[in-house]
């Protein structure tokens, strides 16, 4: 997920890209690859979990997506100014007894000048779901291209 290339200030285009670019990393389900698009000493918050640094950040993915099976995840750019960009995401997961979740959160971020994130802080909220409230329905992996978003699912 090395996104390096695209670096602050911001414009419309590349804050999608930068966006669409943080989706696919985290639909991979590679703790080590994502930890990538993170500078060295990254800051995390993350509910009520604080991480720095990319060892933190791959161990507490490593637990997450253990946990989080079907793991599937939409961004969707909500703002950006300078070296900050706003996102709100949906992400869908079934736990390990079976049960599916779809959690609604919205993200903070902040880029060094290499267009690493330095800081992110995320805000989380879970609902319980039953199997045919699922709207996120690809192979594992990137959403595909003609895969409705947030906006588009009425999210």
């Amino acid at each position: 997920m090395s996104n390096s290339v695209i670096a602050p200030p911001f414009t419309q285009e590349s804050a999608e890209q930068k966006v669409l670019l943080a989706e696919n990393g985290w639909n991979s389900r590679d703790p080590q690859k994502v930890s990538l698009a993170y500078s060295p000493d990254s800051e995390w918050r993350n509910r009520s979990e604080f991480i720095k640094g990319r060892e933190e950040i791959v161990a507490f993915l490593t637990r997450k997506w253990s946990r989080e099976r079907e793991y599937r995840l939409i961004k969707e750019l909500w703002a950006y100014d300078g070296r900050r960009i706003a996102v709100r995401f949906a992400y869908e997961c079934q736990d390990v007894s079976g049960d599916w979740y779809r959690s609604y959160g919205n993200e903070n971020w902040e880029f060094d000048d290499e267009g690493l994130m330095r800081r992110r802080i995320a805000s989380i909220n879970d609902l319980r779901i039953s199997e045919s409230e699922r709207k996120f329905f690809w192979p594992l992996g990137p959403r595909p291209a003609d895969h409705p978003g947030l906006s588009a699912l009425g999210l």
